[in-house]
């Protein structure tokens, strides 16, 4: 799991004036809406003696912890400690990891690292929010398997014939399909990679506006945005097209939660919405069988340790794109975070983390070249 990246905390529907306990990246943070609407996020672990903050009460502009009565804002200071006295200075070691929040497409994403503002990654864009000619549905899941293994599956293009029922990408004779090699688009500003592909047709079973079907070629772009979103567009026909945006945040190595956004340019009355929603629904669930079952369960680092092919190039591609993450310093060492669970209280860095110091709570610990070395040793 990274650090640096904006993750979906929840949807925007969701965070109400009272907090809200959200896990990602196996910490757990709360959410809540200040006096002015505006969604906050905070660590959640009180910088007293490690309570709940999602448990507490918001007033006002502040999360009240429930234990002892501390109050913190929404930057994360504390602004009032019930034990000291009204006129009691707040000791400057007071304070929790506040994170930045953005709304956009119905959803709350939460910046979780420690990059200042013009350093940050972008948010995977949704040009079709919002523009006529669209028909979108939202779904949200969640699965036990760790959301890397999901990324890959997402630009992986030889698994569709065999694990799904569509059978949109067979040859029109029923032979097997062969994944031509693919030229990698690097075009997303160095924080993703896709591929187009033109596929062969088969019957959609969808009807074109003369009333026959409509088989042929399938021109399919599918892309990663970062460390955990996918986009994907599919064009059996000039108007049949499905663009597809996914943000799958991590809860921890091994269980995701994911939002998906699908738009269709299509049968856009709502009584279609339905038969949108199963047929999505269906796809994602045969995924799910070949995703949970797969070994080892958290996806290699490298190529080594799996026979790959040159169908799998964009599945070393994401690989690749991660180890350039992790070079930066921002990959969480999950084992350690895990060796120290319960001796151990744990926040992402957040950006106020450049700007003071002497914090009470320690930041996850994070993968470098030393640390790698030293725990490949003493596990050796």
């Amino acid at each position: 799991m990274f650090i640096n990246f904006w993750y979906v905390a929840e949807e925007s529907k969701n965070i109400t004036e009272q907090p809200t306990g959200v896990r990602m990246l196996g910490q757990d943070f709360v959410l809540f809406r200040d006096s002015a609407g505006q969604v906050r996020c905070l660590s959640d672990v009180c910088a007293h003696r490690g309570g709940s903050l999602a448990v507490g009460t918001v007033y006002g502009d502040c999360v009240e912890c429930r234990y002892h009565g501390w109050r913190y804002d929404g930057d994360g200071h504390c602004v009032e400690i019930p034990s000291l006295g009204s006129d009691a200075k707040i000791p400057a070691r007071a304070k929790v990891d506040s994170y930045p929040t953005m709304e956009k497409y119905d959803l709350v994403f939460a910046f979780l690292g420690d990059l200042s503002e013009d350093e940050r990654p972008p948010i995977s864009e949704i040009p079709e929010w919002g523009e006529e000619g669209w028909r979108s549905n939202f779904m949200r899941f969640e699965f036990n398997f760790d959301y890397k293994r999901s990324l890959e599956n997402g630009v992986d293009l030889a698994h569709n014939e065999f694990t799904h029922s569509f059978q949109m990408f067979k040859n029109p004779d029923g032979t097997r399909f062969a994944i031509p090699d693919v030229e990698l688009d690097h075009s997303d500003n160095g924080w993703g990679m896709g591929i187009h592909l033109t596929m062969p047709g088969a019957n959609t079973g969808l009807r074109g506006k003369a009333g026959k079907t409509k088989p042929g070629p399938t021109e399919v772009y599918t892309g990663f945005h970062g460390v955990s979103s996918i986009r994907t567009f599919i064009h059996p026909t000039e108007w049949i097209k499905l663009h597809q945006y996914i943000y799958e945040t991590p809860i921890d190595e091994t269980h995701t939660r994911i939002f998906f956004h699908n738009f269709r340019s299509y049968l856009t009355d709502e009584d279609h919405d339905a038969q949108s929603i199963e047929e999505n629904k269906q796809v994602v669930f045969e995924d799910l069988a070949v995703l949970e079952p797969l070994k080892p369960a958290i996806a290699p680092r490298t190529a080594v340790k799996e026979l790959l092919m040159p169908a799998d190039k964009p599945v070393v591609a994401y690989r690749e794109r991660l180890r350039e993450f992790e070079a930066k310093g921002w990959r969480i060492d999950s084992r350690q975070v895990k060796d120290n669970r319960d001796e151990v209280a744990y926040a992402i860095p957040s950006p106020g983390r450049r700007e003071s110091r002497n914090w009470v709570i320690d930041p996850v610990p994070l993968i470098t070249a030393t640390s790698e070395s030293s725990s490949k040793l003493a596990r050796a």
